[in-house]
């Protein structure tokens, strides 16, 4: 099945809920979701990015796209711990309440072990692991008082797989893995989830500018149905994590698509 298939309708599995989304503001997995999110009824959204115009620009497109007014946007790297409180709390104030997070933001590069400088390894594993940590902490202090709340983040199979240049990626996202399974035992006595879906390859606009035509060629030829995912495809997983068909889902991570394939 190379051909991706047609764009699922939507069932209103986040209708009356308050969604957060970091780093949504690209042409990938988190504009996706947010837009789902929408889709899927949620009454309030807010959206985070490094890049001002950027966001901007997708905060007017997900308005106009699903036709939800309150969608909200705010500048957040997650690399900085006053960017992060300033995120939780304008989005508590925005919804009246975050009910589910979607913690997406993350940085990848290539180059080989022996060539990667410090600055590097730190900078990848600081944003798309200790991100992931930071928002996840923000978000359960305000979520645990209230006894209820989502959590669902965006992991890699290179947190199981092998893939040369990829180490500090790959490190990273199998520390968010880990992050997913621990912090969900603590956050299960109050009521809250948390989990995670592990992508193998999406492709959109900004990867196609990122790597070459070769290496997605070859990368999505190995996966199980000979093609990479649509981001949206994603993003619907991660929606379906998010509502109460999963309410005694925590902990878990869940392959999208195929582990090892």
């Amino acid at each position: 099945m190379k051909a991706p298939p047609e764009y699922v309708a939507a069932h209103g599995l986040l209708r009356g809920k308050s969604v957060l989304v970091t780093a949504a503001a690209g042409a990938g997995i988190g504009f996706a979701v947010a837009q789902r999110a929408a889709e899927e009824g949620c009454r309030s959204l807010v959206i985070s990015d490094v890049h001002e115009r950027r966001l901007n620009d997708a905060v007017a497109a997900l308005r106009e796209k699903t036709g939800l007014a309150d969608i909200h946007g705010l500048l957040c790297d997650v690399s900085q711990q006053d960017q992060v409180d300033a995120l939780m709390a304008f989005a508590e104030e925005r919804t009246g309440g975050v009910d589910v997070l979607i913690n997406n933001a993350g940085l990848g590069t290539s180059r080989r072990l022996v060539d990667m400088p410090d600055a590097e390894w730190h900078k990848v594993i600081d944003v798309t692991l200790t991100g992931t940590f930071r928002m996840t902490r923000a978000a359960l202090q305000v979520m645990q008082p209230r006894g209820r709340g989502v959590i669902v983040n965006n992991a890699s199979v290179l947190g199981w797989r092998a893939q040369v240049e990829q180490a500090h990626y790959a490190a990273a996202k199998a520390g968010v893995m880990a992050l997913t399974r621990c912090a969900a035992m603590e956050a299960a006595e109050f009521g809250i989830r948390i989990n995670a879906v592990a992508p193998s390859i999406a492709i959109h606009a900004f990867l196609k500018k990122s790597a070459s035509e070769e290496l997605l060629d070859e990368l999505s030829s190995k996966e199980a149905f000979g093609r990479g995912a649509e981001p949206w495809e994603v993003a619907n997983v991660m929606v379906m994590l998010a509502s109460g068909y999963t309410s005694y889902m925590t902990g878990e991570v869940v392959s999208v698509s195929s582990q090892r394939a």
